[in-house]
């Protein structure tokens, strides 16, 4: 997975590298390449490719803290039973 974003970070960057040195140089232009075509895309795949991870974690801290004797929030939510009023 990183090695796919590494390699885009590259190619990114050789494209902003080739704007800024072209002979309409504009710094701003290639700045932006870099942002829009770099960073962006890659930022908004890896925290996609990251979520089963995070809630992998947070089922382990869930259940971790249930095993020391703590209540989650989501088991104090739900009654265990049916109150007639």
């Amino acid at each position: 997975m990183y090695l796919v974003a590494i390699g885009w970070l590259y190619v990114a960057f050789m494209m902003a590298l080739v704007e800024a040195t072209s002979a309409q140089v504009s710094l701003l232009g290639a700045a932006f390449t870099f942002m829009l075509y770099g960073v962006g895309p890659v930022a908004l795949l890896m925290y996609l490719l990251g979520t089963p991870g995070r809630k992998r974690r947070l089922r382990q801290q869930a259940v971790a803290q249930a095993d020391a004797g703590h209540e989650t929030p989501a088991a104090t939510a739900v009654a265990a039973e049916r109150v007639e009023p």
